[in-house]
């Protein structure tokens, strides 16, 4: 689809943003929201006409890209057919969804259980963990995200949950290995991968295995900086929580369906979780979904006793049925194959030519569409770009790398020192290097603050 400028409608739609609109984790007189006037495939414009290739995939979850025509017809066939109905019905579109869903898990993750998106889903994770052993606690990580939600947020390791941090959510944080910048002095990945399992084994000890309900993680850490676990790290923490009886939660809402180009990015590493939570490329993001996928041992418990949990609109049909359409369209479009396919012979050599050229880019991480720079003011060092937490004239440097690629056409996914290539997982090899070229000469922008 070609733009038409309009720029009186969009002073409109600003206009009645500014006014009435509450945005998510804003200062609200800070912000100044783009208009947005359409969006198609790995593209989205504005009501000026201009076009940005979405280096972002919405916020990590248009997979399958903006107004897949498959997709599309098959929420109006829906919405024609049955616009909702209550979760305690068994309605097609919902078991149609839990089966192609149970079908790609990993294991014995057989039963789905809907929500309304990822940070429910982690919720529910967690009640189910705690009252499948009885125990209070949950382990999770320092650089983690796992959602906005009241327990979500607590479980989260990185500075958005200190403002609503309840200090009695019973949740301990451990430090996951990330050898670039590793907390245990190792300099192979074999040392992270000994020295982080010995950490969180002497974590579970000193807490008491005997409290501990769950190890929750995102198997790939996503706005944290993708850092992919090194060898044996995952199947170290399995055998602990099988050692010590705990519940052993992997969190997929960000990897999950074809971003890692595979399904779910725990077939990258052949582990099994006892719970997974999903959302976000489940159906494009096209309408809110999220689950829990539950295993047969922890499903038992609630075979004959009732599960204290639910939502009105849990397995809605309009999403369902987006679901549903989005899988069917990535298994015959070969997308998650072509993530994995252009993450190897595009992105990664790409990326790693642009970290050879600029010397803001400190490291380079990723698989399939799930890629992250590390940006540095100095290679050696290992500095931050920009501090911890950066914000107002300290964020200066990564504001104006920002800016720097909107100039150029590209919508990037910045967080702290970090930006991310997260593009849709169908996009065509030409959109990939048309934005890695936008990347590169906002790079040079960053690389002004270097040392």
């Amino acid at each position: 689809m070609t733009p038409q400028p309009n720029p009186e409608a969009g002073a409109a739609v600003k206009a009645a943003d500014r006014a009435h609109v509450f945005h998510s984790w804003s200062a609200q007189d800070l912000i100044d929201p783009l208009a947005v006037a359409g969006a198609e495939g790995s593209y989205f414009w504005d009501y000026d006409g201009k076009r940005y290739l979405d280096f972002t995939s919405g916020l990590v979850y248009t997979n399958i890209g903006y107004q897949h025509p498959k997709v599309v017809a098959a929420i109006q066939e829906q919405a024609a057919r049955m616009t909702t109905f209550a979760p305690a019905f068994a309605i097609e579109a919902r078991s149609e969804a839990a089966r192609l869903i149970a079908e790609r898990t990993p294991g014995d993750l057989d039963k789905i259980f809907f929500t309304n998106g990822g940070a429910d889903a982690v919720e529910h994770a967690v009640r189910m963990a705690r009252l499948h052993t009885g125990r209070p606690k949950v382990l999770s990580a320092y650089r983690s995200y796992h959602g906005g939600t009241q327990q979500a947020v607590n479980i989260t390791g990185d500075p958005r949950r200190w403002p609503s941090d309840s200090g009695s959510a019973g949740v301990v944080h451990f430090w996951a290995p990330f050898l670039y910048r590793s907390r245990f002095y190792a300099e192979t990945e074999e040392q992270e991968t000994a020295r982080a399992l010995e950490h969180l084994e002497t974590t579970i000890a000193f807490e008491g295995p005997g409290t501990i309900a769950a190890i929750v993680l995102e198997t790939i850490p996503g706005t944290a900086g993708i850092m992919l676990p090194p060898p044996g790290y995952l199947a170290g923490v399995r055998e602990l929580c099988d050692r010590y009886g705990i519940v052993f939660v992997l969190d997929e809402v960000m990897a999950g369906f074809g971003r890692t180009g595979e399904w779910f990015a725990a077939d990258l590493f052949g582990v099994v979780p006892d719970l997974m939570t999903f959302a976000k490329g489940v159906n494009s993001g096209y309408v809110p979904l999220g689950g829990v996928a539950i295993s047969a041992e922890i499903a038992e418990t609630f075979a004959k006793r009732p599960y204290p949990g639910g939502l009105t609109y849990s397995g809605h049909p309009l999403a369902c049925a987006a679901a549903v359409a989005t899988i069917g369209v990535m298994a015959e479009e070969g997308v998650v194959e072509n993530a994995r396919r252009l993450g190897e012979s595009v992105v990664g050599p790409a990326l790693a030519e642009l970290a050879a050229r600029h010397p803001s880019v400190g490291e380079v991480r990723g698989t399939g569409m799930f890629w992250a720079l590390d940006l540095v003011k100095n290679r050696e060092t290992r500095e931050p770009l920009v501090p911890y937490n950066a914000a107002g004239e300290a964020n200066a440097p990564m504001a104006a790398f920002a800016a720097a690629a909107k100039r150029n056409g590209l919508w990037p996914f910045v967080n702290m020192n970090r930006t991310h290539v997260v593009p849709p997982c169908n996009v065509t090899e030409a959109e990939l290097k048309e934005g890695l070229a936008a990347l590169d000469t906002a790079l040079s922008t960053a690389d002004e603050y270097t040392e």
